[in-house]
């Protein structure tokens, strides 16, 4: 089996019915414009059982293919910002811990440092200053 086929077949299940949302969406969006499966397959630039599949939800329509369709409803200008890095919250959280670990260990050292008795220079010491 291609490893695509694996991956599309444990899509999360919210995930796959958020594609199929995605796919019933742009054919009801086709349907409102008085569009044929034809003639938008065509402005698209692929086949009608292509369009058929993507308006299906099948995962495996290509990303080109559906950017092509939520451009022809004009909602393309959303793609860049999907996946844009200040809305990693996933990543956020992580930058997050890692923030907190690092001030508690700073923390503690700081703290262990002023427990230290201060040791008095020995007298080489107080020459070379």
């Amino acid at each position: 089996m291609p490893k695509t086929a694996r991956a599309l077949l444990q899509l999360p299940p919210a995930t796959s019915g958020a594609i199929e949302k995605l796919g019933a969406d742009l054919a009801v969006a086709r349907l409102r414009r008085k569009e044929s499966l034809r003639a938008w397959a065509q402005r698209m630039g692929v086949t009608v059982a292509t369009l058929q599949r993507l308006e299906a939800g099948d995962p495996s329509v290509g990303i080109g293919i559906v950017a092509t369709a939520l451009w022809l409803i004009r909602r393309d200008g959303e793609l860049g910002q999907l996946a844009a890095p200040e809305h990693d919250l996933g990543a956020i959280e992580m930058d997050v811990r890692q923030a907190i670990a690092l001030g508690r260990a700073r923390a503690q050292a700081s703290a262990q440092a002023r427990l230290r008795p201060v040791s008095k220079p020995r007298k080489s010491e107080k020459a070379e200053g």
